[in-house]
């Protein structure tokens, strides 16, 4: 019976005649390989069915073209179109994209960042808020995409929510809203989000009808998910009954602000507008119709990988942040007061 051990580099480079670290350098499409032994590499490869290992290139030669990406939760949506935009700036120059979730493992006490380390990863994408304890080593080149928290020699890339909170409180005032209500909770994203909102309703003074606007908020002491959005709801029509708007921190808090509201016998939006933050695939959704403010997360992506490959080719490059200016997309959750 063969041998169906899967092949190994060590086995190419023997079938080839040449050491590893040339297969290693054949495999990442360096111009310093003569044709005859490429041509020789890639025979062996073809022959042995050889499938290249990250880690074992990585080895055996200089660069892994790989980027590790450390998301907050995988339940978020918000991290599709980001991580569709770093895919978009980095494939074209050979990288390759490795996910994980930073509270996967939490019970571990195992960090993805260590583990990227150890893989020999050429960057990191921290995307969402950065561990307060976490440290990279200063020779790893690191971008914060979408997070604002401080991490020393990172890059920042997010979006402006200061801005997007206050497009919010402005589209539903514009509406004739003028008892809004805010549901979020504990992240930094949440906060300055709400800080927006805040400023718009400040700048707004009176509304369309020349009622004076005024804001209430509750914001809990948990994360921002859809039982938030229910349960700060509930409180926040227990105790502002007239609010006749309500802007929640992101679109899974929206979702369960727009379940409570139904819990109530009231109906969005004709008792009840809502408006939700980032734009993802469930405010899209025909069924929901959400509209919501557009964080642009596909940009943030691309500038994010962007900037990470900037600094991988010069690492003594000085600290930038960007901010991605937000829009807003109205659908069917919002209507005229």
């Amino acid at each position: 019976m063969g041998n169906t051990k899967p092949a190994t580099i060590y086995d190419v480079a023997a079938r080839a005649g040449v050491s590893k670290s040339l297969v290693s350098l054949v495999l990442q499409r360096s111009p310093r390989v003569s044709e005859q032994r490429r041509a020789a590499v890639l025979a062996a490869i073809q022959e042995l069915d050889y499938r290249p290992s990250t880690a074992a290139v990585s080895l055996a030669g200089t660069r892994s073209r790989t980027i590790g990406v450390v998301l907050d939760d995988f339940r978020n949506q918000w991290f599709v179109d980001l991580l569709t935009g770093l895919r978009e700036s980095l494939q074209d120059q050979g990288h390759r994209l490795v996910v994980a979730d930073r509270f996967l493992n939490t019970g571990l006490d195992v960090s993805p960042v260590e583990g990227f380390l150890s893989m020999r990863v050429e960057g990191l994408v921290i995307a969402g808020e950065p561990d307060p304890d976490l440290v990279v080593p200063a020779s790893t080149p690191v971008v914060v995409a979408g997070g604002r928290a401080a991490l020393p020699r990172a890059d920042t890339v997010a979006n402006d929510d200061l801005a997007g909170g206050r497009m919010a409180a402005e589209h539903l005032i514009e509406l004739g809203h003028v008892r809004l209500g805010f549901v979020g909770g504990q992240s930094a994203a949440s906060d300055a989000r709400l800080e927006g909102w805040r400023a718009g309703i400040d700048a707004g003074g009176a509304g369309t009808g020349g009622s004076s606007v005024t804001g209430v908020a509750v914001v809990l002491p948990a994360d921002v998910t859809e039982e938030t959005g229910v349960t700060g709801t509930h409180r926040l029509l227990d105790e502002h009954p007239d609010v006749t708007a309500v802007f929640a921190a992101n679109d899974v808090t929206a979702l369960g602000a727009m379940s409570a509201i139904a819990d109530r016998g009231l109906r969005v939006p004709e008792d009840i507008s809502v408006i939700g933050y980032d734009d993802t695939p469930i405010a899209a959704s025909r069924y929901v119709g959400l509209t919501s403010i557009d964080d642009r997360s596909i940009d943030i992506g691309r500038g994010a990988g962007a900037r990470l490959l900037e600094r991988i080719a010069d690492p003594g490059l000085p600290t930038t942040e960007v901010l991605v200016e937000p829009r807003l997309v109205a659908r069917r959750t919002t209507a005229q007061r």
